[in-house]
């Protein structure tokens, strides 16, 4: 995690506790910064995982010492804590979080003003400061405050409703089964949904940080009980959360798991309905669906680098005022331009409410495309050399550079190579309109990446 004069991943600082991320190296996050923010007022909150306490006193004593005064909110969702950011105008937030990484992990993440996660230009600032010890000590007499920061879920519940019709939602009366991932997803969600007339089944909602529910990345092979709680007792609607709430998986009235490529095109589908004309961000591994919904309703996608910052930020850059991701991730910048797993479950059931239509029926009317993944192992000091060979190989097709190699076919399949920020792998994205068309592509193209790197080996 330290090494390169990196402290930044994909999606904030991550690694296993004691080990990557010390109490030790959380203060002197913290002090890096404080020294960034200059002083001023910052929000600290984490998620459920047993380090967070921990690890949250280290960075408040860290921001503390460089003249930071910490409003301490708890624990809370990333999207709340981000929202809290802007509701209180305060300077910026640090959140502990591992976000869906495993209970051995966790993190941290640094919010600007506005409420979205810093640019990498603002990271550089602080691990510059980190790695060269320019840390700027307050005097004694200027050290910074604690205070106590309430209500910051009420406030958030609150402002997500007046983004959604309440009544036409309340008279449905809606049966939601929420899989909370023992997180902070049950802090908020089952709140939200009661005051929209909602009848909320929870499962995994007991707060316990080893996760013992299930893990916390909302997969498909990961949220079998929630599809077979919602069949089971008749509800309208399942969903699931990650570690942090910002994402959301959904299970419709059948129990079918829905990949977040299809239920953002859901949201996109309404959202251009109303908003016709309007950007449409998405990474390069999202669904060729989301580019179908556009061009049918008046939308221009803008397709990013893979991470929900990048699309924030250039959400951010375009005012543009929705965003989504295939993992599940929702922007929506009428309430805040940052991934909202309960924003998005609102305007899921406010879409179900105005069209009298249940879920499944919903996203059946969408343009159906099978999804395939897979990896190959590389090195990280081959993943650079073997983007290059790669792209030589390929150079003749449609492809996009955006993020590693995707290369679109006339048959409108696709597939997306790139290498992982975290992990010593390339990821495969395929996608067909058979799943024949897109395990093939899953197969030809590992085996066209393996022997790439297998002779930069030799």
């Amino acid at each position: 995690m330290l090494s390169s004069r990196r402290l930044f991943g994909t999606n904030g600082i991550r690694g296993v506790v004691n080990k990557e991320l010390t109490s030790e190296i959380a203060i002197k996050i913290g002090t890096a910064t404080g020294t960034f923010f200059q002083s001023g007022d910052i929000i600290v909150g984490y998620d459920a995982r047993t380090s967070s306490p921990m690890l949250a006193k280290a960075v408040i004593a860290g921001l503390n010492a460089t003249g930071c005064n910490v409003l301490f909110a708890g624990m809370a969702s990333t999207p709340a804590l981000q929202y809290a950011v802007k509701h209180h105008k305060t300077d910026g937030a640090v959140i502990i979080t591992a976000s869906h990484n495993p209970p051995e992990y966790n993190g941290i993440k640094v919010v600007w003003n506005d409420g979205i996660e810093l640019s990498r230009e603002q990271e550089i600032e602080i691990e510059n400061i980190f790695f060269d010890d320019k840390v700027h000590y307050a005097e004694w007499s200027k050290l910074g405050t604690v205070r106590n920061l309430p209500k910051v879920i009420d406030d958030y519940v609150e402002a997500i409703k007046m983004h959604v019709d309440i009544a036409e939602i309340a008279k449905k009366h809606y049966h939601v089964v929420v899989d909370a991932a023992n997180s902070v997803g049950s802090l908020a969600a089952p709140c939200l949904l009661r005051e929209l007339g909602c009848k909320v089944t929870t499962i995994n909602a007991d707060i316990d940080g080893t996760f013992p529910g299930r893990p916390p990345e909302p997969r498909p092979e990961n949220l079998k009980d929630l599809a077979l709680t919602v069949k089971a007792i008749g509800a309208d609607l399942g969903v699931a959360y990650d570690g942090d709430a910002d994402r959301s998986i959904f299970v419709d009235e059948q129990g079918e798991i829905h990949c977040g490529d299809k239920t953002f095109a859901l949201v996109e589908k309404y959202f251009l309905k109303e908003n016709p004309n309007e950007k449409i961000v998405t990474p390069v591994s999202s669904s060729t669906l989301i580019k179908d919904v556009a061009d049918a309703y008046g939308g221009e996608i803008v397709w990013t680098k893979v991470g929900s910052i990048t699309v924030s930020q250039t959400m951010k850059k375009l005012n543009a005022k929705l965003g989504g991701e295939e993992n599940g991730g929702i922007f929506y910048d009428p309430h805040q331009s940052v991934r909202d797993g309960a924003m998005a479950t609102a305007l899921i059931l406010d879409i179900m409410a105005k069209t009298s239509k249940k879920l499944s029926k919903l996203l059946g009317e969408l343009p159906k495309y099978f999804i395939k993944k897979g990896k190959v192992e590389c090195p990280n000091e081959l993943k650079e050399k073997t983007l290059e060979k790669l792209t030589e190989q390929v150079s003749g097709l449609n492809i996009s550079t955006i993020d590693g190699v995707k290369i679109w076919f006339e048959d409108k399949s696709n597939i997306l190579m790139r290498p992982s920020g975290t992990e010593p792998i390339y990821r495969l994205y395929a996608e067909a309109k058979t799943e024949e068309k897109a395990v093939q592509l899953v197969q030809e193209y590992s085996l066209k990446l393996k022997r790439i790197i297998d002779s930069l080996k030799s």
